[in-house]
């Protein structure tokens, strides 16, 4: 029996052939079928009809990035951006991408998910893609799936052969995070911080090349229809950490929330 999540973001203990993580990191030989459950959560609907709202996610469990609709939710949205410090970027002196443990480890504490026996990516492709396609004999590797991206609005229909079209994004990127002070935490917290679900989303590559490590200021998803869920995703665990941004970058989600 392997330990997976639900599509209504709780965690169940299910065998391998009701339900799968993801990998990109997997052959395409020996494909086998499954079907993508319906996705729950009182989110704002986006296009796919599963993404959830960020506020309606706080743990990141839930799939997607849907957009913050109505004046109560953007009101609680500027709240929340608001509770964010502010303090000068750093430098990057230092950074490493191994300062924040190897990549997509199942072994970090404190976030959901860990030690279910798929990796992080695994997870979070299976969170976010519908009609999935597994490998053969595999329980935790996806060879075929398709993507709403909230970043670009696009549905992409991915393929093992064109592994590089999803990437998962760090909705705060790990470098930003080094500059903002996590060079001086402990590595359990910057592990954490690498694999945790609120802080991760599985979107177009190009889209994510193109933020590269940039805060809100000098980047925002293409699809204005999520920026404001965007702020308050990057808010979420800018709070969670305890983790200051630049002051520009706060006016910037403020700006996206109406604040």
């Amino acid at each position: 029996m392997t330990r997976n999540m639900g599509w209504d973001g709780r965690l169940r203990h299910t065998g391998p052939a009701v339900i799968a993580a993801v990998a990109l990191l997997a052959g395409c030989e020996g494909l086998q079928d499954s079907g993508s459950p319906a996705g729950g959560g009182s989110g704002a609907a986006a296009p796919d009809g599963r993404a959830v709202g960020p506020l309606d996610n706080p743990d990141g469990t839930q799939p997607g990035l849907a957009p913050v609709t109505g004046g109560k939710d953007r009101a609680a949205a500027v709240a929340l951006i608001e509770k964010v410090t502010t303090k000068g970027r750093g430098p990057k002196t230092g950074y490493d991408r191994d300062e924040f443990g190897y990549a997509w480890m199942d072994t970090a504490d404190g976030v959901p998910l860990a030690r279910n026996g798929c990796d992080t990516r695994n997870d979070l492709l299976q969170r976010d893609g519908r009609e999935l396609r597994f490998r053969s004999g595999s329980d935790c590797v996806v060879v075929a799936m398709t993507l709403a991206d909230p970043y670009t609005g696009k549905t992409i229909e991915w393929r093992k052969q064109q592994a590089a079209e999803v990437q998962i994004d760090h909705v705060v990127p790990l470098s930003y995070s080094w500059q903002m002070g996590a060079s001086r935490w402990p590595e359990s917290k910057r592990e954490q911080l690498a694999n945790d679900t609120l802080n991760l989303i599985p979107v177009e590559g190009r889209a994510n090349s193109a933020k590269s490590d940039s805060g809100p200021a000098a980047w925002l998803p293409p699809n204005k229809d999520v920026r404001c869920a965007y702020a308050v995703r990057f808010a979420q665990v800018a709070v969670k950490y305890e983790m200051p941004v630049t002051s520009a970058d706060r006016r910037m989600m403020l700006e996206q929330c109406g604040g």
